[in-house]
């Protein structure tokens, strides 16, 4: 009898890769959604009875504070006794200042940096100082450095307690991670706002808006070091009989040394650039020079009072790198106390002597011949250049070109096409909890009803990202194949990386005008220093046995990068990315003041009218609308055993 054979049914063969299986679950999941969504809102802009109104709470809630603040037992037995405290604090920091003169605070800083990193940076310092006298800001910044020193000390000390907690428990560490992230991507304008409401325009408000800003790296690096301590060390301390208090101070605390000092470093640089936002609210000193030329477009008095700050940030930094680097600093507090004791003989022998002044003869008139460059410039360069055409003529096309069609794109695409780009993009380089966080923070704004500015805003983050990464990768690849260009890059990428955000605005706003064109090369140039240093650490830090495995089998040098070192730093690069975003984001929402408009312009008009629903607005969009940035440009680590 003859055999039938009845054949098998086929099977469909499923993709295997993971990022095929994740694209084809998203397109499963948009034929089932999308007809649904075109069903119940087919235009695309949000739909409205999907928002929800906050004008109405925000507005009653700012109301209240107003009426209360002068006789509410909150404001004047709370609030009241906190902002005496920083106005004492402060004020008695500024006239220790003042009484020690420029003799002796120079003194003091040039013997603290011998102190710590040698005659080298002692000298550099004191020229820094002698610098501000120079440019006649010895006043104003007396009145910054007291305000900073007050601010850092607040900021270390609740960021140190804040990571201290985090680093010894896992559960505050999950718990406080969206509050930091929160705070960190929260635009400084934003959180200006309800500081006012509480404290009113002052020294107070600034204080404590610049603790705000600055103390979350305190507590990041912070948690980070304790967590990081070496277990081998932990444990031979344990075994040892050491009580939990014993093994934090005298093993976690000393193992995390350099974290601590990097967090220190870092909050230093937070604070000098909240400087110039916080002269918004009345911080006085450097950051109310600046502010005052940004409202002149005084371009020479703009950098007068900017460059003492760019050289207390590098003195700064350099400073607290150089003890971050020592191995042992049981001789600091004596070092320390010889320091005083010069500064005090100087301070005695200028008031003898009625030198504590910085006498007027030793001024230089910087402002002026800087206005005369910047004028020449504008006249020759704004309009009327031959072939190329002026810098009025670039942002124009760059308007016409790149951010009109781009911001026209985005409000073109129905409101559920941009939640599925996001949810594709956060999958495609994390994990499925990575895409829910990204599209319901891009839900969010949505819901609190600022599509439409908030796409504005993503076309400008997006155009200045695109520029960033080209200059950015491009200038540190250069760095990292080559040591001379490293050595020159460095003091320039110091100095961009330590200017005042208000800073970049005036010579953009001098040569491109107004508009979202100056905000966009605002942002491009305070973002690119950052990109072209971790790129070029990236490049440098990739393993030397696979360049010389790539050598030896006859690699150009054109092929090691492509095919070696490229790849190798795709971690750096990835990070790289990750912070273009974020800093490009900061200048972007600034850059509101000089014609960006959309969601910088509404945090901007919030603090200027007092209206806390339209600033609060805003700036809540600006953190999901960062956080969802963050979340589709950092990967997020899988855990081994468990799906994607």
């Amino acid at each position: 009898m003859a055999t039938i054979t009845v054949p098998s049914p086929r099977r469909v063969a499923l993709p295997t890769s993971r990022a095929a299986r994740k694209l084809l679950t998203l397109a499963v999941a948009a034929a089932i959604l999308v007809p649904l969504a075109n069903s119940r809102g087919a235009s695309a802009a949000w739909p409205h009875h999907l928002t929800v109104g906050l004008a109405s709470p925000l507005s009653s809630a700012s109301n209240w504070v107003i009426d209360n603040r002068d006789t509410h037992p909150l404001f004047l037995y709370f609030f009241g006794y906190i902002s005496n405290a920083v106005v004492l604090t402060v004020r008695a920091v500024y006239l220790a200042l003042l009484a020690a003169g420029w003799p002796g605070v120079t003194v003091l800083a040039a013997a603290v940096a011998h102190r710590v990193a040698g005659t080298r940076l002692a000298v550099a310092t004191a020229a820094a100082f002698l610098a501000c006298g120079a440019l006649g800001m010895w006043v104003p910044t007396m009145q910054t450095l007291a305000l900073m020193v007050v601010a850092v000390l607040a900021s270390v000390a609740v960021g140190f307690v804040l990571g201290l907690g985090a680093g010894l428990s896992d559960r505050l560490h999950r718990a406080l991670r969206p509050v930091l992230d929160t705070m960190q991507v929260l635009p400084a304008f934003a959180y200006l706002l309800p500081v006012v409401l509480v404290f009113g325009i002052g020294v107070p408000a600034a204080v404590l808006a610049t603790v705000v800003y600055a103390a979350p790296p305190m507590a990041r690096l912070t948690a980070l070091g304790l967590r990081g301590a070496d277990p081998e060390v932990l444990e031979a301390v344990e075994s040892l009989g050491a009580t939990s208090r014993q093994r934090l101070l005298t093993a976690r605390l000393p193992l995390a040394r350099r974290e601590l000092l990097l967090g220190l470093n870092q909050t230093i640089m937070m604070a000098l650039s909240m400087a110039v936002i916080a002269s918004v609210i009345g911080a006085g000193g450097l950051g109310d020079r600046v502010y005052q030329a940004l409202a002149s477009v005084d371009v020479g008095a703009a950098l007068a009072a900017g460059i003492p700050i760019v050289l207390l940030a590098v003195v700064l930094d350099r400073i607290t790198a150089a003890a971050g680097d020592r191995g042992d600093t049981r001789q600091a507090p004596v070092g320390l106390l010889y320091a005083l004791a010069a500064t005090v003989a100087v301070a005695l022998a200028a008031r003898l002597l009625g030198r504590l002044d910085w006498p007027a003869a030793w001024t230089l008139d910087f402002a002026e011949p800087v206005n005369r460059a910047v004028d020449w410039m504008t006249a020759h360069l704004y309009s009327g250049v031959p072939v190329v055409g002026g810098t009025a003529d670039w942002a124009g096309h760059f308007t016409t070109w790149v951010l009109d069609p781009l911001r026209d794109g985005l409000q073109w695409l129905p409101w559920w096409a941009v939640l599925l780009v996001v949810a594709a993009l956060a999958w495609l380089i994390g994990t499925w909890r990575t895409a829910l966080t990204a599209v319901l923070a891009m839900a969010a704004i949505g819901v609190l009803g600022v599509w439409e500015p908030a796409l504005d805003t993503l076309s400008q983050v997006l155009a200045a990202v695109a520029v960033t990464l080209v200059l950015g990768f491009a200038t540190g690849v250069a760095a990292a194949r080559s040591d001379r260009v490293e050595r020159a890059l460095r003091p320039v990428l110091d100095v961009f990386q330590t200017m005042p955000q208000f800073v970049y605005l005036i010579p953009v706003v001098a040569l491109f005008g107004v508009g979202r064109a100056p905000a966009v090369a605002a942002a491009v140039v305070y973002a690119l220093p950052a990109v072209v240093r971790i790129t070029a650490q990236g490049l440098r830090q990739v393993d030397p046995a696979a360049l010389e495995s790539a050598r030896s089998l006859g690699a150009t040098g054109r092929q090691q990068l492509w095919q070696v070192q490229l790849p190798l730093a795709r971690p750096a690069l990835l990070l790289a990315l990750n912070q273009g975003v974020v800093l490009v984001l900061a200048v972007v929402i600034i850059g509101g003041l000089v014609g960006g408009g959309a969601l910088g312009y509404d945090v901007a008009l919030g603090l200027a009218q007092g209206d806390l629903a339209t600033g609060l607005v805003a700036g809540a969009a600006i953190v999901c609308l960062g956080l969802m940035l963050d979340r589709v440009t950092q990967p997020t680590e899988r855990r081994t055993g468990k799906g994607a």
